[in-house]
């Protein structure tokens, strides 16, 4: 398995801080945001990394980051010139992932307690051709909320005013080296953007699309709210 964090973005909803350095910079706890995404793949024995990552800050991200040997990993860097949404950043990855590989997909702003060991293994042994990571939130309103019926998502939705279900969809997907195709199928949004709903949506309309639920706490860090939780979370932790 390799692994893509998708790090772009103008972060909007973080601004003043954005306007400094990109989000996934911004200090959680003793490290960048940044560093657990690097740190659950490395600890999941996924070793090879491409990071998308927009222009903004890149030249602080090679600073931090460097090759990646510190962490264990080889990091490999590609810039997203525009915001253009989570399919298209999730496109600049087709010349890292081979043909018939399989891989994991992190959006840098999802900070979570779970191992991803047990569900990369689960995607490797299961019949799906993709997966995502669902949890049980109090607002599902405010993401992609999926509907299961008979164990399967049928379908996901995106910010529904009335949610079918008090999960959501995270920002940790699993696909193999199909997903590139699919994007390359997609129609921009109404705001002009490739959405990854609509990747997941596809898989799920093929009775394809496997999930799970995360077990321990997730924090979408994209709202000063969430980020001062994901703070308070992680605090403590030491990965040195």
């Amino acid at each position: 398995m390799k692994g893509v964090i998708l790090a772009g973005g103008s972060g909007t909803r973080l601004a003043p801080l954005t306007r400094l350095m990109n989000k996934h910079l911004l200090p959680v706890g003793k490290y960048p945001m940044i560093y657990y995404a690097i740190r659950k793949l490395a600890d999941a024995g996924i070793k090879d990394i491409l990071l998308v990552i927009g222009k903004q800050s890149a030249g602080l991200y090679l600073e931090f980051l460097g090759s990646g040997h510190v962490f264990g990993v080889q990091i490999v860097y590609k810039i997203q010139d525009q915001p253009g949404g989570v399919a298209e950043a999730l496109a600049l990855a087709s010349g890292f992932i081979h043909p018939n590989e399989d891989f994991v997909v992190l959006l840098g702003d999802n900070l979570f307690e779970d191992s991803l060991r047990e569900y990369v293994e689960q995607f490797q042994s299961g019949a799906g051709e993709a997966m995502v990571l669902l949890k049980k939130v109090e607002d599902p309103e405010r993401f992609g909320v999926p509907r299961i019926e008979e164990g399967q998502i049928i379908s996901i939705e995106e910010k529904p005013d009335q949610p079918g279900s008090d999960y959501c969809v995270t920002g940790i997907y699993m696909y193999n080296a199909e997903v590139f195709e699919v994007i390359r199928m997609l129609l921009p949004s109404g705001r002009g953007e490739l959405e990854i709903t609509d990747v997941n949506n596809y898989y799920a309309a093929r009775k394809t699309l496997q999930h799970s639920s995360l077990k321990g706490w997730w924090c979408d860090a994209g709202t000063f709210a969430s980020l001062q939780e994901a703070g308070l979370r992680l605090a403590n932790e030491k990965f040195d």
